[in-house]
């Protein structure tokens, strides 16, 4: 017997197109119908003025008016009393049939009494050859599984018949069944509608079927199905908060606790999966479903007992409609073909010279450091010993008491993360991982600027040139032999930051690698964040003008890692009305840099840090070394060249870049914020340079890859032949200063405190020494914790420090009272406040005289004290060990340590995120083989 079919349309005005574009569509297909409906009834969510005329005007047996915010399942429900035939046909405002779908749908129905339901093939609106569902399955945990989407209309599955579960677009449900089975779940917010209708159907003993051979054309923008757009934050919201609410409906009632109990550590797990996938859009879904499913125990109780009151048959009946565990792998992997062939060249550093490249530099690094090989540790400069153990190094990278200072609390810089992950590198003895550091940075320089050169040419002797002329810097080996740890590390990561940051608009994966690199970097040298910031903006612009909005996102997240980490730092400075002290380089302030004149800016825009540019001056014995600067020209004139060549748009960036790092180079070292002893100290400029040299180089490389005439080609090896005996002759000075003994490296210390000082205090850091430097104009005192100043350990907010805090003035007191009167209780203080040792300086030989009253007037005090037992002289000057029972450092506050857990953990959470999105996966690779290596246009004969 024919069913009578009563349909359902429900409206709401959310989509791209213009209002009543798609419902006109889709009421003139219902008019097409070979097999007419019987009766309409359309709901009508939102108050649009124009849909309510076309629905007035359907012929509809009724119009129902709904919120705007109604969903698919509440509409039905609405107009479920208002039903009358046999069958009720779901359908959307953009959901258009065409005119023979209901007479086979209908004709399924006719045709077997225990089908409960029929489904039709959901084609694309403007490509109807185009599936978009057939039938839907879930997997053994409830993964639910389309088992025909976004494939070419062959044919190949129009056998398909028995099902699970259907899109809920377009399927004519049996009225019985769906007053039964009590309409669709409005708890699945949106998604599974049709899935989960399917498998009530299923329990209740009834069949669920598809019908290829009815078309329905699905737009995508209409009140039922999942939102558009496959990154949309609600779609996956919505597929998420179905698939948590039909696992809690659907498990056994034991069960259910545990399920409800897992959702938040599954979240987690979830997220970490989502990182590793690249698909961090997805979290804030991931837990805006969990937190809602966690909360929403009636909605689940509702169901379970739907599913309780109308079950006949057992889940096992399902078995056979489920996807398998190989099924669903293989739909997710699919079969391993790509779409788009692989347009990547093969990286060719070992066949292309770039592995010769860094074993010849480890030969030349050996070469003019060999008495490296056989140093404990390495000093001199800004170098200083690093702490006993790995838990000390990320002590004093924590939040919390400092290092140095009587009773100084507060956050660590940066930096001392930076020298904890290197120390951990040696676990047995951290100061070594800096003798290493030094021996390997030459090498390590040139792999760096080999695989950023790969961003730039596809040529692998410019490749090499790019590499060389990145370890053969000024700037890079003045810090190697002035001993500046900071601004070796910089130099060593910012290749890194730009192989991975060109590209961070590409890929999650580049993104998470050069948020973490750009850490790094700022953390060694805080100078450097106002032209990163500049860069940030200009490369988020281009991606939010020239790219897709889903690319904006990770070119967000690069500054994420660094202002986490800067936050407390910066929260302390702004209070202390002190922000210009963010810029101060980290570690033991240490000048040398040149001054901030004429002469000097000339100096640092040909890429010299010093005013010795490239250790000519000494290496010459004071002869004339005008001519010096200019062995940088053929670098500055290839770079300014590459605005000529056809890649123009990349020479310009690169340009810019430079003109960057010299105008920071400039306003460094006019910028003195940091204290040394009764001195200030400029910021360092080399850092500023090191960035100006990256756009230098590159462009040059650029120039010489994409800039030479094809009829003149052959002389490009010369050019760069002549490029690198130039950078090499000037390198000549600072690779052969630690053999002629004039770089300011040397043989340790392991500890600047006396022996017997670092001896107690190296298991100890509760254990201080007041270190008083008796100087001509008065007398400088500071408090070191353990067994030696280190260099995690050092502090800017000490350093920049531009009036006494309580601390510094206690100690003050402190220092006065035991060198200047006879009180016994200065003694006492000392004790009491965990320091056990006073060590009285010897005179530096520049201010011998003029502190030798002072001195000696301290000591005679000193020696005076009956609760100071007198060590004796060391090479670092007079020791006395306090006799009274020295009571440990006071452990910090409950509110520090609330406030140093919080921090800690944020930024061991952003780090967790970094390093997960920057993992590569199958799927990231993949991706990353169909791009290209070289950022920008490439020429043809180049590649």
């Amino acid at each position: 017997m024919p069913v009578r079919v009563h349909a359902i349309l429900v409206v709401r005005p959310e989509g791209r197109t213009p209002a009543g574009a798609h419902l006109r569509a889709t009421l003139a297909a219902l008019d097409a119908q070979t097999r007419p409906v019987d009766a309409l009834t359309i709901v009508l969510c939102g108050g649009d003025a124009a849909l309510r005329d076309i629905a007035a005007g359907s012929g509809a047996e009724g119009v129902i008016t709904a919120p705007s915010g109604t969903g698919f399942a509440a509409a039905t429900a609405l107009a479920t009393p208002r039903l009358t035939g046999d069958a009720v046909w779901l359908l959307a405002q953009d959901t258009a049939p065409e005119p023979r779908a209901l007479a086979r749908l209908a004709g399924a129905l006719e045709l077997a009494a225990s089908v409960a339901f029929a489904a039709p093939k959901l084609v694309r609106w403007d490509q109807p050859s185009e599936i978009v569902s057939l039938g839907v399955s879930m997997s053994r945990f409830g993964r639910s599984v389309e088992l025909a989407e976004d494939e070419l209309d062959q044919g190949q599955h129009d056998a398909a018949e028995d099902v699970l579960g259907a899109d809920v677009r377009g399927v004519l449900v049996r009225r019985d069944v769906w007053r039964t089975l009590e309409g669709l779940d409005g708890a699945l917010a949106g998604a599974d509608e049709g899935l989960d209708l399917g498998v009530r159907a299923r329990l209740a003993g009834e069949r669920v079927t598809v019908v290829p051979t009815a078309f329905v054309a699905v737009a995508g923008d209409g009140a039922a199905g999942l939102p558009t757009g496959r990154r949309s934050a609600r779609r996956h919201y919505a597929v998420r908060r179905a698939a948590l609410h039909r696992r809690l409906s659907y498990a056994p009632a034991l069960a259910v606790p545990l399920h409800w109990l897992s959702l938040l550590p599954l979240a987690v797990w979830r997220t970490i999966l989502h990182l590793v996938a690249k698909q961090p859009a997805r979290v804030g879904p991931e837990w805006a479903a969990t937190v809602v499913s966690l909360v929403r125990w009636g909605v689940v109780a509702r169901a379970r007992t739907r599913i309780r009151a109308t079950r006949k048959v057992s889940w096992t009946r399902l078995a056979p409609l489920r996807v398998s565990r190989t099924e669903l792998r293989t739909r997710l992997d699919g079969d391993g073909a790509e779409a788009d062939a692989p347009i990547r060249s093969d990286l060719r550093f070992f066949t292309g010279g770039g592995a010769w490249a860094v074993l010849g530099a480890l030969v030349v690094s050996v070469a003019a450091f060999p008495a490296l090989l056989a140093w404990p540790a390495l000093g001199g400069g800004a170098l200083l010993p690093l702490r006993a153990t790995v838990g000390q190094l990320w002590a004093d990278a924590a939040f919390g008491q400092r290092a140095l200072g009587l009773a100084e609390v507060g956050p660590a810089d940066p930096f001392a993360a930076v020298v904890a992950l290197l120390g951990s590198l040696s676990p047995v003895d951290p100061s070594r991982a800096v003798v290493w550091l030094w021996l390997l940075a030459l090498p390590f320089a040139v792999l760096g600027g080999w695989f950023a050169a790969t961003r730039v040419t596809e040529r692998s002797l410019l490749r090499i040139l790019g590499g060389l002329g990145w370890a053969l810097a000024p700037t890079f080996l003045a810090s190697l032999i002035d001993g500046r740890p900071a601004a070796v590390i910089v130099h060593l990561l910012l290749p890194w930051v730009f192989y991975t940051g060109s590209v961070a608009h590409r890929s999650w994966a580049a993104a998470g690698g050069a948020s973490l690199l750009l850490v790094g970097v700022i953390a060694c040298a805080p100078s450097l964040a106002p032209a990163f910031v500049v860069l940030w903006a200009a490369m988020l612009l281009a991606t939010a003008l020239l790219r897709s909005g889903r690319d904006v996102p990770k070119v967000v997240w690069l500054l994420v890692p660094t202002a986490v980490f800067f936050a407390p730092l910066i929260w302390q400075r702004v209070l202390e009305g002190n922000a210009l002290a963010l810029l101060a380089d980290p570690g033991r302030p240490e000048g040398g840099a040149v001054p901030a004149d004429a002469a000097g800016r000339l100096l640092l825009a040909a890429g010299f840090p010093t005013t010795d540019p490239g250790g000519w001056g000494g290496f010459l014995g004071g002869a004339p070394v005008w001519w010096v600067p200019l062995l940088t020209a053929p670098i500055a004139v290839l770079a300014l060249l590459a605005l000529l060549t056809p890649r123009w748009p990349t020479g310009a960036s690169l340009l810019a870049i430079t003109l960057l790092g010299i105008a920071t180079a400039f306003a460094a070292a006019a910028i003195a914020v940091s204290a040394s002893g009764a001195g200030v100290v400029s910021i360092w400029p080399g850092a500023a340079l090191s960035l100006a040299w990256a756009g230098a180089l590159g462009g040059a490389v650029l120039t010489l890859d994409a800039g030479v005439p094809s009829r003149i080609a052959s002389l490009r090896p010369a050019v760069a032949l002549l490029v690198l005996v130039v950078l090499a002759v000037l390198s000549l000075p600072a690779l052969t200063a630690p053999l002629r003994e004039t770089a300011a490296l040397t043989n340790g210390p392991t500890s600047t405190l006396p022996a017997y000082v670092a001896a107690e205090g190296r298991g100890d850091v509760r254990l201080g020494t007041l270190v008083i430097d008796p100087r001509g104009d008065g007398v400088l005192a500071r408090v070191v914790w353990g067994g030696s100043e280190t260099l995690g350990g050092q502090s800017t907010a000490q350093a920049t420090r531009i009036r006494p805090s309580h601390p510094d003035r206690e100690l003050a007191d402190l220092t006065a009272d035991l060198i200047a009167t006879t009180d016994p209780a200065a003694v006492t203080g000392l004790a009491e406040r965990g320091i056990g040792f006073v060590l009285l300086l010897a005179a530096a030989d520049a201010d011998a005289d003029a502190a030798r009253p002072l001195r000696l007037t301290a000591a005679a005090s000193l020696d005076q004290r009956d609760q100071l037992d007198a060590v004796g002289d060391t090479g670092r000057g007079t020791l006395w060990r306090v006799e009274t029972d020295v009571t440990p450092r006071a452990e910090p506050s409950r509110s520090v340590m609330s406030i140093a857990q919080g921090v800690g953990w944020a930024q061991i959470a952003v780090v967790a995120i970094c390093l997960l999105l920057a993992v590569p996966t199958a799927s990231s690779r993949r991706s990353a083989r169909r791009t290209p290596r070289v950022v920008g246009p490439v020429p043809k004969e180049a590649r």
